[in-house]
């Protein structure tokens, strides 16, 4: 897969420059020129739009202690928009208006969050076999004396103890020390 990413960005400028002289050769050389000036022109708007709203989201956020409003997939995906809109060519301005109209974000924020699941998955399915195959013990999966695999009031033979691991528990409270400090002023 990504030597077709490669090899995809690789063709890119030899397309949008085919696509631009088929363009100029049907409506004419100046108006090809007005509509990629104004396709730049839209993806700045869009990126000072988004990056102003991006920015206002997460200064909110960081004052409320709360995560942003829309998330960060919708201010993200306008952001590739206007930067594939600067761009200049017709089949990243097309990628770029898909990206930033509100009409198809939805169903791409679904084929992204479905493909992230996918990697995500098969990422722990690779780092699990290699726990096996190292001899290491996967967390929540090992057996007696796994500090991971623990559930309160399960059972302690089943490595599901309870917490108390035959250890000696001492009963005490914690007191911070007061610094020299104080009492010399």
């Amino acid at each position: 897969m990504p030597l077709l990413a490669v090899l995809a960005l690789m063709a890119l400028p030899f397309v949008e420059v085919w696509l631009m002289i088929v363009v100029a050769g049907w409506i004419g050389v100046p108006w090809t020129l007005a509509v990629l000036v104004s396709l730049t022109v839209l993806g700045v708007f869009l990126l000072r739009r988004a990056g102003t709203r991006a920015f206002r989201d997460a200064d909110q956020a960081m004052r409320t202690g709360e995560p942003p409003r829309g998330g960060l997939l919708d201010p993200l995906m306008l952001m590739a928009g206007g930067v594939l809109l600067v761009v200049p060519g017709f089949v990243t301005a097309l990628l770029g208006l898909l990206l930033a109209t509100p009409v198809t974000r939805p169903a791409l924020r679904w084929a992204f969050a479905g493909w992230a699941q996918r990697r995500m998955r098969r990422m722990q399915e690779r780092m699990n076999e290699e726990f096996v195959a190292q001899g290491a013990r996967i967390p929540g999966q090992g057996g007696p004396g796994d500090p991971f695999g623990r559930r309160p009031g399960g059972d302690p033979g089943k490595g599901d103890s309870t917490g108390s691991g035959g250890g000696r528990v001492i009963q005490g409270r914690f007191e911070p020390e007061r610094s020299d400090d104080t009492d010399r002023s």
